[in-house]
């Protein structure tokens, strides 16, 4: 058997906000000992349920360093729900809840509270097996107090929205898992081009998110790009769809610097999806590693937009016709192979992970630019931004050392497929040597199943810019490293080799 040490991200501190965490620090260790796992068949049992999480009035919305308020409701965001059940016969072998928010992150409070809310209706329920992410959409509300200076007057208050976040979650989780019955699950794959790496590096070295293409000291784009798109079916026992996870390297921010509420990309996949397979289909929306990632464009942009306009179509349908696609390739075989006894085994364990120290230099600059940016309360979001890498730096000097971060990781298999989870913004590298080094036929990683903070390569570390810098960083190469390995370690102790 495998000894766990279930992790809790409620555990980690007090609060873990994007797009910087508060610090800690340390060298690495798996909390699990690893050994190889039977995996036995068994009847599978699925259920799903989809709820809305669109607040009913206007509210601040997440994602950028500026104050924004939602007055209009564009696409709702909501937060669909699966319930997977393993049985052989009467007994229960294993089981997983996974919902998917159209959300900028997944906060620490909000976990611990629909754990907590599901616990007390669900009650034989394993509730460290209730996963949730974000598809990291920036126009979604504002869940936690203080990071934007947001009027009184009028406006939805993030404590407010919060609450209301964490019942309707919960209420998700209770309907799927009340509405499992045996099911048949299946996998497969396509391709589209969704995102494009959007770190551009100059002749210095140095790289700047979203920085200017076409100029002289213009050297190229900085990483990889991963344009798979991974996609798990369930099918009732009489062969009608109920369910999709759909997993694509790119979070949903297309349209990430309107002032309304907003699903992006993925409303539109879910509504093209459901009007070929009927309005009740559940779809699961997953960002996998895809911290340098965005659909944005980075060069080519006038033919790119030429051909869109010519073909009529708004930037987030041409987005979403792409993964339509893609899916319909992966379905055309998946539907082929349909598995009613495909293995079920979910496993959590706790990472610790080490963390990106503050330098001196890099205090002063966060406290020079904190005196600068406080003369105007618009700024709050940077100030505290920056106030956190001081605010680590007092700590570290302070306790002459510091803790690791304690990461919570799911890992699942489900028949020949694995699904890895992670909190971060994982750079795109560190999921492709995950799926590379994977013994499983196919494997999906969700990123943001917590509360954010970019990981970047040590190729980025060393260009810096937004998403490479300390204020991006709780956990630096070395951290994102030991994530890879570990979680390969344990997605391959469940495919015992021969």
């Amino acid at each position: 058997m495998m000894m766990i040490s279930a992790g809790t991200l409620g555990m980690l501190t007090a609060k873990l906000s994007r797009p910087a965490f508060s610090a800690l620090a340390g060298a690495a260790l798996l909390l699990v000992s690893v050994v190889v796992v039977e995996c036995p068949a068994a009847e599978l049992h699925v259920g799903g349920a989809t709820v809305s999480i669109t607040p009913d009035r206007p509210v601040a919305i997440a994602g950028q360093m500026r104050t924004r308020i939602a007055r209009n409701v564009e696409s709702p965001v909501t937060a669909t729900a699966l319930a997977l059940e393993s049985r052989d016969g009467d007994k229960a072998l294993d089981q997983a809840i996974m919902i998917s928010c159209d959300l900028v992150a997944i906060e620490s409070a909000t976990l611990a509270q629909v754990r907590r809310l599901v616990k007390e209706r669900l009650p034989d329920l394993d509730s460290q097996k209730l996963v949730l992410n974000a598809t990291h959409t920036h126009t979604a509300p504002v869940m936690t107090e203080g990071d934007y200076e947001i009027p009184k007057d009028g406006i939805m208050q993030p404590a407010e929205y919060a609450d209301f976040l964490a019942n309707q979650v919960a209420e998700a989780a209770v309907k799927a898992w009340q509405a499992r019955k045996p099911g048949r699950a299946g996998w497969g794959l396509g391709h589209a081009v969704v995102a494009q790496n959007r770190r551009s590096v100059y002749a210095d070295g140095h790289a700047q998110m979203y920085g200017a293409t076409n100029l002289a000291n213009f050297r190229g784009i900085e990483g990889s790009e991963d344009q798979g798109v991974e996609v798990l079916f369930f099918w009732n026992p009489e062969g009608k769809l109920l369910a999709t996870a759909i997993n694509v390297a790119c979070p949903s921010q297309e349209v990430e610097g309107l002032s309304a509420v907003n699903a992006d990309f993925w409303h539109e996949v879910r509504e093209t999806l459901r009007s070929k397979h009927g309005k009740d289909l559940f779809v699961l929306a997953w960002t996998g590693a895809a911290g340098d990632q965005s659909p944005h464009l980075m060069y080519r942009k006038g033919a790119e937009e030429r051909m869109r306009t010519l073909r009529g179509l708004t930037r987030l349908k041409e987005l979403a016709n792409r993964i339509v696609v893609a899916w319909d390739e992966a379905h055309e075989g998946a539907r082929k192979e349909q598995h009613a006894d495909a293995p079920l085994v979910h496993k959590v364990a706790t990472l610790q992970l080490p963390v990106r120290v503050v330098t001196d230099a890099e205090a002063a600059e966060a406290k020079a630019k904190i005196e600068s940016l406080s003369k105007d309360p618009l700024n709050r979001r940077s100030v505290v931004w920056h106030q956190e890498v001081v605010d680590r730096y007092e700590r570290q000097k302070k306790a002459g050392s510091v803790d690791p971060f304690a990461m919570e990781l799911h890992v699942i298999r489900l028949g020949d497929v694995a699904i890895a989870t992670n909190v971060f913004e994982l750079f795109t590298e560190y999921g492709i040597q995950i799926k590379a080094r994977s013994r499983a036929l196919q494997t999906f990683i969700i990123q943001l199943a917590g509360p954010g903070s970019y990981l970047p390569t040590e190729r980025a570390a060393r260009g810096g810019g937004y998403s490479a810098i300390v204020e991006s960083n709780l956990v630096g190469p070395e951290g994102g490293q030991v994530l890879a390995d570990q979680t390969v370690e344990l997605i391959n102790s469940l495919w015992p080799t021969n």
